[in-house]
């Protein structure tokens, strides 16, 4: 029996598809003799190793690559699978790698637990219809824009792998993966693919494709197999959260808007807690808003994470974002009134964007402060082959000691931000859902939990996990998060 071992990197969008993959390799061999073995990422000697790849940054490419040259170094008989974004958008380069048996862009994922279980049953290399859907994509010389090259990639000829990508996108979702609460108490529903936004930094465009939604019907399928396991947190998730329904038919009696997919969730399945993942700040429109008012810290997290990347109007303006600072702050001023002080407000900050000036950085640190966030993800701008922040980058960099320095500075105040938000609710109750308890934490003789607006708790006693519980909080530790009691 062979051992299969997935490992994520990137976006919580990217986490689900890892999730998707090894549900898929599961519901595949559930009926057959052979059957698989999902391992810990910590066991030695798995057969075959899946490395669901992140592109957004130089420094996820370098982790990939790292990540596989130990893991053929360790384990040289191990078959890599190498998917996902960088797989996407640099195959051949992967696929030079050694002891990379296959490379799955995004556009094939769809396909990759059939070729993961063929190299677990001891199959050399993919075999049947997927060596007909080889593709290539290279770059141009001046690196502003993709070619891509249609045919099939013998094997020995450009790379050492066989490549599964092209620029359709055709089995970029796996549909029929099983969702249920396991290792992830807390599982990400992928319902949205792809962006079309275009900002000048980002790469999504190209590994990802266009927007592409999962149908309504699809979606409530699944949600209603999930409640029927036990699962009592959903995530919705997407690349481009709030453009689910954008691509679907408008004379179609199925919802085609994000609010009104969520409305039809809640009022029509009995799931426990939904919880929005990232949503771009013009698309919490007031219906979307609505929601949030009308179930929030019920049945609706109270958790809203907007990505604004910078506070200055130039900057944003360079970025080629849909906004500007006073719209952002308008819709948090909305949100907030919709779902009071509880609401957890999160964001997305890119330090150092081609060309930006003390004064810029300045507007930025002013802009965060006027907000009342809970927590910040910090990002050093990357420049990305194929994007208009590549060219950017040449013209005008941001010295790396700069960069650094501004990076120091918003760390300490998103731990500032941190810090202040939590304390607020010391004495208070919040409703949680316990999570998976560590050895660590265990000694402790405390269980792991979150909030429903987002905030990490340990509780006192020993729980298991899946549970929605009431915590009395009552403290903060040393390493930030927030101790609590449980009291229904």
């Amino acid at each position: 029996m062979a051992n299969v071992l997935i490992e994520n990197f990137g976006c919580r969008a990217a986490r689900a598809d890892g999730e998707a993959i090894a549900s898929r390799v599961r519901a595949l061999t559930a009926s057959q003799p052979f059957a698989p073995d999902l391992v810990a990422p910590d066991l030695v000697g798995p057969d075959v190793v899946v490395v669901n790849t992140c592109s957004v940054t130089a420094e996820a490419d370098r982790a990939a690559r790292s990540f596989i040259r130990r893991t053929h170094r360790q384990n040289p008989a191990a078959r890599i699978v190498v998917t996902g974004c960088y797989a996407q958008r640099a195959p051949q380069e992967l696929a030079a790698l050694p002891g990379v048996a296959a490379v799955v862009g995004n556009s094939h994922k769809a396909l990759a637990p059939e070729i993961v279980l063929g190299f677990a049953r001891g199959m050399q290399e993919p075999a049947g219809d997927f060596v007909t859907v080889h593709s290539l994509l290279s770059t141009k010389a001046d690196n502003t824009a993709p070619v891509w090259d249609h045919g099939v990639a013998p094997v020995g000829s450009h790379c050492e792998a066989p490549i599964f990508v092209d620029d359709r996108f055709a089995h970029s979702f796996l549909e029929d993966a099983a969702l249920a609460p396991g290792e992830q108490t807390r599982p990400n529903l992928k319902i949205q693919e792809g962006c079309g936004n275009r900002c000048t930094f980002c790469v999504i465009p190209l590994t990802r494709g266009p927007s592409r939604s999962l149908s309504s019907v699809v979606v409530l399928d699944r949600i209603r197999d999930f409640i029927a396991a036990g699962g009592n947190e959903l995530v919705l998730s997407g690349i481009n959260l709030g453009r689910w329904g954008a691509d679907l038919s408008r004379d179609q009696v199925a919802p085609v808007s994000l609010a009104a997919l969520v409305r039809m969730i809640l009022e029509q399945t009995a799931l426990p807690r939904l919880r929005l993942s990232s949503i771009e700040p013009m698309d919490w429109n007031g219906e979307l808003i609505a929601l949030m008012r009308e179930f929030g810290g019920n049945r609706l997290a109270r958790h809203a994470h907007l990505p604004l990347q910078s506070g200055s109007d130039a900057v944003l303006r360079r970025m080629h974002r849909r906004y500007r600072p006073w719209h952002y702050a308008e819709k948090v001023a909305t949100l907030l009134r919709a779902a009071g002080p509880e609401l957890t407000l999160g964001a997305d900050v890119m330090v150092g964007f081609p060309g930006e000036t003390d004064r810029e950085f300045k507007e930025t640190v002013a802009f965060l402060r006027s907000l009342p966030f809970g927590y910040l993800h910090l990002f050093p701008f990357s420049p990305r082959p194929a994007t208009p922040g590549w060219q950017l980058h040449a013209n005008a960099p941001v010295a790396p000691a700069i960069v650094a320095e501004r990076m120091a500075a918003l760390r300490a105040l998103a731990a500032e931000f941190s810090r202040r938000h939590r304390r607020q609710f010391v004495g208070r109750k919040l409703p949680a859902i316990t999570l998976h308890t560590s050895a660590r934490v265990s000694a402790l003789g405390r269980t792991p939990a979150l909030t429903d607006n987002f905030l990490p708790v340990e509780i006192a006693g020993s729980y298991r996990a899946n549970r929605i519980v009431e915590a009395l909080i009552t403290g903060l530790h040393a390493e930030g998060g927030l101790t609590a009691i449980c009291t229904g």
